[in-house]
């Protein structure tokens, strides 16, 4: 049990599973669980015993048994003891201070990754305000390669995503048309596709392959399917750069998923064996956001963010390309407005940073969300300011496939304009030569690339 006084009132903890989730600041899904804090005055209790918790605690004390959960197991079996001895003297509040300290320099951060488990992480996120996510997360550097080079300081890269409610072929090539002449493109050009049928899956990841072959791009591509039927689609020669899928913080919600870390290790090996990369072997993509375990009932009395973090684990142990938060995607229940979206988008850059995963943001919301377009634009500013890796790019920022609001091949480029950031250094010396980029580097399209014309839908 854990405990923390506030004036004369003492406020006790029954685990470290419910101090970690009544001192996180508040959040609907939380709520919804019925795992947050009863006041304010609980939250900041719980705040200060998490801030004087040894961070050994976490290595002794699991929030979901070990015995039952995978995700565990991997967390504490791989725990790094070298990369954690710098460290492991700390308190969580030690560890925020020492990471907002001058001590914390990239390369320090770069050693000390294999050693956070994700526990530790969003301990330290809980008691840090925005200003110190957005501070630590900015000196994590985490650069991952395929085709390009994702994550390099200085560069923010763009996930074009051309989907399509009945993937038409022309609807997605005009779409990577638009995305490619704004720059956008060089994360990945990843498609969602309407349905996960085989079929449909291999038509699309033929035509992918064959727009980037014909314009010679320096990227990637991937159709967001099921990893099996991905696997099976590599088994049978199908062009697959990227293997993608969406996971999450504990082995039950894995499940749900139709998936577990043996089949991803499978996938993973599968991709590998094709050997299609041109300057690194990283050929995985995850999504995450927070709330899917719980709406998976699945979430086993752990709270939201602090799956979350876990799911970051799962995604390490790969070696991915790509991870990204589609942070609003799963609606209020999880993530009630833009003042809870903007907090958990932030939290989530940070977590996965420290962990030394290569995150990037869907910043999203839905339409029944109390939020709106200045509350993505505030919190992409926010992001980019920090280092994230990489955004998503949707035509006019409304996926019609989907039917959620993310962030336009504009909005990116206005961010790359704004806060001085650049494309991935291959994919920019393609810009140039296309003749995309003005004498200031900034990308300028004045004309379309012949080339190009062959997108045109005719």
């Amino acid at each position: 049990m854990y405990s923390a006084t506030i004036g004369a009132r003492r406020y006790a903890f029954r685990d470290l599973a419910d101090l970690l989730a009544k001192a996180s600041p508040l959040r609907s899904g939380d709520q919804l669980a019925g795992l947050a804090a009863d006041t304010g005055e609980e939250r900041v209790a719980a705040q200060f015993a998490l801030a004087d918790l040894p961070l050994t605690t976490f290595l002794r004390e699991h929030v979901v048994s070990y015995e039952s959960d995978e995700v565990t197991r991997l967390i504490i079996d791989t725990h790094d003891e070298a990369a954690f001895a710098s460290v492991a003297h700390l308190t969580v509040g030690g560890l925020r201070d020492w990471l907002l300290s001058d001590h914390a320099t990239t390369l320090a951060l770069a050693a000390l990754a294999p050693g956070i488990t994700p526990e530790m992480a969003a301990a330290v996120s809980k008691i840090s305000r925005l200003q110190d996510l957005m501070v630590m997360a900015a000196k994590c550097s985490v650069v991952t390669r395929f085709r390009n080079t994702v994550g390099l300081p200085g560069r923010l890269s763009v996930r074009l995503q051309p989907n399509h409610p009945t993937d038409d072929a022309r609807g997605i090539a005009a779409s990577i048309l638009d995305g490619l002449l704004l720059g956008s493109g060089d994360a990945v050009i990843g498609i969602n596709p309407a349905t996960d049928s085989p079929e449909r899956t291999k038509t699309l990841l033929s035509m992918l392959d064959e727009i980037r072959t014909k314009l010679d791009i320096p990227t990637q591509c991937c159709v967001l399917s099921h990893v099996t039927t991905t696997l099976d689609l590599i088994r049978k020669g199908s062009p697959v750069d990227l293997v993608f899928q969406s996971i999450a913080g504990t082995q039950a919600a894995n499940k749900s998923f139709g998936i577990d870390l043996a089949l991803l290790a499978e996938a993973r090996d599968a991709a590998l064996s094709l050997h299609r990369g041109t300057v690194g072997d990283n050929v995985m993509y995850f999504e995450t956001g927070q709330g899917g375990a719980l709406s998976a009932q699945a979430h086993h009395g752990v709270d939201q963010q602090t799956l979350e973090a876990r799911a970051y684990a799962v995604a390490r142990r790969f070696k991915p390309l790509l991870v990204n938060s589609v942070v609003g995607f799963i609606g209020p229940e999880y993530l009630f407005d833009g003042k809870q979206i903007t907090r958990a988008g932030l939290e989530d850059h940070f977590c996965a940073k420290l962990m030394g995963v290569p995150m990037g943001v869907d910043v999203c919301y839905t339409n029944h969300a109390e939020a709106d377009q200045d509350d993505a634009d505030a919190l992409l500013a926010l992001l980019v300011a920090s280092g994230v890796n990489f955004v998503m790019g949707v035509p006019g920022a409304d996926d019609i496939m989907l039917g959620y609001q993310s962030t336009s091949f504009h909005d990116a480029l206005a961010m790359r304009d704004l806060l001085g950031r650049r494309p991935a250094p291959e994919f920019e010396t393609w810009l140039e030569r296309q003749g995309l980029m003005d004498a200031k580097n900034r990308i300028r399209p004045r004309v379309m690339p012949s080339r190009f014309r062959a997108l045109l839908p005719t």
